[in-house]
């Protein structure tokens, strides 16, 4: 297979975009996703789909696939660095829902979805073991899942309110991506949750990571809980981004030579108290082209 050097030339420019995942627009005061496309075009120039095999694509993502408008495919239910996840009837439905969607590439958190076996609607999020032997595992996954699908996967720096392992997040990562030579999706909410929680300034570790392999970014707002005098931040996707957050995706944009995609991650929310936050976004990347060299939506 090519490098990915020259695999991400072949990737489209999506520019930005929004995400859903199964029964999202159905919450009330919910993003009308086709309304989004139909006034802000800019905004929905793509759609994430967070996808369960178990559960498909909802009416609103049938929709939009029905259109024939781009999509990225972001798996909800697969640990990475466990081989006996890749059964059969996953590997069937995975591909069934791919070759119906045309996905521009796969992404999704690379953490832990569930804890021991894998069961219908179990959905536990957990990072993962920040260590060497974690990221070589995640490594084979991807490699796994390019080589069966044929679609890029892009792993996601999950969210999480405990961290364990000797590496820092993003060094972790930057294994994985070299480990599996693929790119990677940078979510800078859940960045900006790991950097409080541990202790760091904001752009802590980010001169380690290589900024070639980033294809996506993510943005979303979060919001402060307290317990026990211990205050963590839900990653919730509200319209109230973290400062951190916005002081990531500043300082990257203008170094991602390979940035294809951005995702305002908004989708419970109503239109009207979204709008600023994807004029930010809009704005910070009028200067720079959207990756060049795009190629075809396959």
């Amino acid at each position: 297979m090519a490098s990915f050097v020259d695999r991400v030339r072949r990737l489209p420019a999506l520019g930005l975009g929004i995400s859903t995942e199964y029964g999202a627009s159905a919450a009330p005061s919910a993003l009308d996703i086709s309304a989004l496309r139909a006034a802000h075009a800019a905004c929905a120039g793509f759609l994430e789909v967070g996808i369960e095999v178990v559960k498909g694509l909802d009416g609103t993502a049938q929709h939009w696939v029905r259109q024939g408008w781009p999509t990225t495919y972001h798996f909800l239910d697969v640990n990475l660095d466990e081989a006996e996840d890749f059964d059969p009837p996953w590997l069937q439905a995975v591909a069934e829902i791919a070759g119906h969607m045309q996905p521009a590439w796969m992404c999704g958190d690379a953490g832990l979805w569930h804890f021991g076996r894998r069961e219908r609607g179990h959905m536990l999020l957990l990072p993962p073991i920040l260590s060497a032997e974690a990221a070589r595992g995640q490594a084979e996954g991807v490699v796994r899942m390019r080589e069966t699908f044929g679609y890029e996967v892009l792993p996601e720096n999950p969210p999480g309110h405990v961290y364990l392992g000797d590496l820092h997040i993003l060094d972790f990562y930057a294994q994985v991506a070299d480990l599996a030579d693929t790119g990677l999706l940078l979510d800078c909410a859940h960045l900006a949750i790991y950097q409080r929680t541990m202790g760091y300034e904001p752009l802590t570790g980010l001169d380690g990571l290589p900024l070639d392999r980033v294809v996506e970014l993510h943005v979303a707002g979060s919001t402060p809980h307290e317990h026990d005098g211990v205050t963590y931040w839900e990653d919730d996707h509200t319209p109230e981004v973290l400062a951190e957050t916005w002081i990531i995706f500043d300082w990257l944009v203008p170094k991602l030579p390979n940035l294809k995609a951005v995702v305002f991650e908004c989708e419970r929310n109503p239109l009207h108290t979204v709008l600023a936050g994807f004029e930010r976004l809009a704005t910070a990347l009028e200067d720079r082209v959207m990756a060049h060299e795009a190629g075809e939506q396959r």
